[in-house]
């Protein structure tokens, strides 16, 4: 069973890294997939979050920093230390490789789980951005497997855990904006 499941992982990576092949995805998915690019975005989201957004915008600003810290040991200390699976670009042939293939390993993408966490955490705050926040994030995720380095089970599965931490997260935090509001109508 899990060959089975392996060999459909392979043959969607192949299907994303060969056939979507093509000159402005080739410029395109390195560009979004490089950190720094995906980052600009976050900070620009938190920034005016605290300074443009009120209680909420702070409250959802300083939750964001909890979720990227934790999304991102979450994937990066416990899960890929745990899993330790290789990246396709140190295990299959052929591959069409648009970033650096490190010896890091590769379940699940740290890229889709901190993308995928941060999305949901700000849509729960400001429904309103759901969709420039989720199509970053579906882009950030889809560049891994076309640039090489990840599976698709690694980006998928990557996002349902980032999903569900910023869930979690800003269940908490949601809770946290309203003992506040309630302590501040109280004075």
């Amino acid at each position: 069973m899990i060959d089975f499941l392996y060999s459909i992982d392979v043959a969607l990576f192949y299907f994303i890294n060969h056939n979507l092949q093509n000159p402005v995805f080739d410029k395109f998915f390195p560009f979004i997939t490089e950190v720094k690019h995906w980052h600009i975005t976050f900070i620009l989201l938190w920034g005016i979050s605290f300074f443009k957004g009120g209680r909420k915008g702070k409250v959802a600003a300083i939750g964001a920093i909890l979720v990227i810290v934790l999304s991102d040991q979450i994937s990066s200390s416990l899960l890929k230390n745990w899993i330790q699976r290789i990246r396709p670009c140190n295990v299959l042939t052929d591959v069409h490789l648009l970033a650096g293939c490190t010896s890091s390993f590769s379940f699940p993408s740290s890229h889709a789980v901190n993308n995928f966490a941060m999305a949901v955490f700000f849509y729960r705050f400001f429904p309103n951005l759901k969709y420039p926040l989720f199509i970053t994030a579906f882009l950030v995720a889809l560049s891994r497997p076309y640039c090489g380095v990840h599976y698709p089970s690694d980006v998928f599965l990557g996002g349902i855990i980032g999903a569900s931490i910023g869930y979690i997260l800003s269940i908490v935090a949601i809770k946290t904006d309203l003992l506040i509001k309630t302590y501040i109508e109280k004075k």
